[in-house]
């Protein structure tokens, strides 16, 4: 159990948690949320004794085992097997002991203490959980200097999970993580036998892998039993009865308020002017809970709507090396309005293929046909560090329009959502959600017909990211997404398209299809830490059938359900673009100077809105019923 008591902590003079309290059983799986700054990495640091509270304290059982990933990557000769076996120190201590204890009493403790902690199974374990996290049996035996500070992060991950502590804290492990290592990382804290608590800013994570939520909002901690969605839920209900109970109260106050001011004079009634004095001193004020306004991500719309396809690509090869192509084969096309997810594994090469098509790398065969005029923004993560670390959010934006006067420089800044205090704020003292507003404020400015997004989430909190969910939606041209945030692909992304085994291809199951391949132990290509294998597994497999039928039945399934899938997908879009047709009538009606001065066009427009609500209904009424059949054909597999 893990006791936190009247807890009070500051950093750097700021008072980040205020007299808070809870309490974890054993064995809880909890998710830990806040805005960006409440404090949630603080109080993983006063719980693993790395701060000092100011008052109060954090208790749990006598051996109660504490684990963490280092703050430092492991960047030694070791391989990553041996790292990995390392961070279980009690066997390493045993083994060691093994070798030299002459007692035979202690020998034999020593033997039934291995066999208790599963010593046997040691290396299994740490090379079941390397493979989970990308690492195939050769790069397992490489040394960790060998590889890149992401992939060195996984091992210090790897690590701390075979340790198996009994309080597991994770801070943000998916930002280092592709979407495979997320999905596999997500079954695990869900099958994780000891307490855990986890901070982190995906949906997804916090549904399917915890089974409470800890939120630190004004520097309380509150318990909320139940997955975020239920948590969001009871938020929402707490928020609408604190503001009844709000308005309750101050009409009480305002009535009591004016009863002693009328008879306050009044003999008669002075006892009760008394009482109501009285009751109004004691009536204390209900403090309502505080909602941070997010200001919304904007991404302008292009001012000329480029001709389909935007991109085409015959047979194409893309490396960094003359004849050494990290993708090959590519037969393509991407068009005016597609909506895409890039799959596969981090060394795959999702990022070449996103520089391939923003023309940061120049394709070594085949032809890219691109559309005239078209224009296109690209947000990679590791920009962020391009920033000019002296200059401020306005010094950016004028770099980018010289000519433009001072108002319109600080009001594009204000449109990525940065607030006056800090559009003259350095670069380098931004936070990490501020730097990524502004590099896509710069990468969108001038209208992009295509939008680029290589892991545009790692800096933003769930709020920040569902805003930029709903700009992704309302942005009407093309948009590629690499991402291990599978709530915003789900949410966002039309098409999915894995990238592996050195090409790039068409995925037509879904993510929850996606999700059993990755957990089957199949890996999506050969990138920097291997695998091999990309076919969608649509169901657990049948005895009485072979693994090649079972793919043979697999496949012919997917190809049945191909026009189904084609029609629904057409459909989406066309009651999209009829809801956007509609809203724009919509705008132009609600001008009232159009029906004196021009009533034939407003008698025109408003046949055309009713023809296009018309076509709407029809369509979504199809919508409904092709995706019934399709999900009773799903249902019947």
């Amino acid at each position: 159990m893990l006791q936190i008591t009247d807890l009070t902590a500051r950093v750097a003079g700021r008072l980040l948690i205020d007299h808070a309290s809870l309490t974890l059983p054993t064995g809880t799986k909890a998710g830990l949320v806040g805005r960006n700054g409440a404090g949630k990495s603080t109080l993983f640091r006063v719980i693993t004794g790395d701060l000092a509270p100011e008052t109060g304290s954090v208790s749990f059982p006598k051996n109660t085992r504490l684990g963490q990933v280092a703050q430092e990557a492991p960047g030694t000769e070791d391989s990553l097997l041996d790292i990995v076996l390392a961070a279980d120190t009690e066997r390493v201590a045993l083994l060691a002991e093994a070798e030299t204890a002459t007692d035979p009493t202690r020998i034999a403790d020593i033997h039934v203490r291995l066999a208790d902690i599963e010593a046997h199974s040691a290396e299994a374990r740490a090379s079941s959980i390397l493979s989970g996290l990308g690492f195939d049996m050769a790069a397992q035996a490489r040394p960790a200097s060998s590889f890149s500070g992401g992939w060195r992060m996984r091992v210090a991950l790897a690590a701390v999970l075979f340790s198996r502590p009994d309080l597991l804290l994770l801070d943000e492990p998916t930002n280092y993580l592709d979407l495979e290592g997320t999905l596999w990382l997500e079954n695990f804290v869900q099958r994780y036998p000891y307490t855990v608590l986890v901070i982190s800013h995906d949906r997804d994570v916090l549904n399917n892998a915890v089974s409470s939520i800890v939120h630190l909002d004004q520097q309380k901690l509150n318990f909320y039993r139940g997955d975020y969605d239920q948590f969001a839920r009871q938020r929402a209900e707490k928020l609408e009865l604190l503001q009844k109970s709000i308005a309750k109260q101050e009409a009480a106050r305002k009535h009591m308020e004016s009863f002693v001011e009328r008879f306050r004079a009044k003999a008669s009634k002075a006892r009760q002017a008394q009482s109501r004095l009285k009751a109004l001193e004691k009536m204390g004020p209900l403090q309502s809970i505080v909602e941070e306004h997010v200001t919304p991500f904007v991404f302008p719309a292009p001012e000329k709507q480029a001709a389909s396809p935007i991109i085409r690509m015959e047979n194409v090869a893309v490396g960094y090396q003359p004849g050494r192509p990290i993708l090959k084969g590519l037969n393509l096309r991407i068009d005016t309005e597609d909506r895409i997810a890039l799959l596969g594994q981090n060394g795959n090469g999702k990022s070449t293929f996103a520089k391939l098509l923003a023309e940061r790398l120049q394709a070594e065969a085949g032809e890219v046909t691109r559309a005239p005029g078209l224009k296109i923004a690209f947000f990679a993560q590791h920009q962020i560090d391009d920033l000019r670390p002296a200059e401020s959010a306005v010094q950016h934006v004028r770099r980018m329009m010289p000519d433009a006067a001072e108002a319109k420089v600080r009001a594009k800044v204000a449109q990525m959502g940065l607030p006056t205090v800090k559009m003259d704020t350095a670069a380098e003292k931004l936070s990490g959600g501020e730097k990524a507003r502004l590099l896509m404020g710069l990468a969108t400015l001038d209208a992009p017909n295509l939008l680029i997004l290589d892991e545009p989430t790692n800096h933003l909190d769930i709020e920040a990211r569902e805003s930029l969910v709903f700009a992704l939606n309302d942005y009407p041209g093309a948009v590629i997404l690499i991402s291990h945030d599978r709530h915003m692909v789900e949410a966002t992304m039309d098409r999915l398209w894995i990238v592996g085994d050195g090409t790039v291809s068409r995925y037509d199951g879904d993510l929850e299809d996606y999700k059993k391949l990755i957990l089957s132990g199949a890996r999506t290509g050969g990138g920097a830490a291997g695998g091999a294998g990309s076919e969608p597994v649509e169901a657990e497999p049948q005895p009485q059938l072979s693994k090649v039928d079972q793919r043979r039945q697999a496949a012919e399934r997917r190809e049945a359900l191909k026009p189904l899938k084609k029609k629904i997908s057409q459909l989406e879009i066309q009651i999209s673009r009829l809801q956007k047709t509609i809203a724009d009538y919509d705008e132009k009606l609600a001008d009232p100077s159009l029906y004196t001065k021009e009533p034939a066009k407003a008698a025109a427009l408003n046949k055309q809105r009713t023809d296009a609500a018309r076509t709407l209904s029809s369509c979504e009424e199809d919508w409904l019923a092709l995706t019934e059949e399709h999900d009773a054909a799903m249902a019947a597999e």
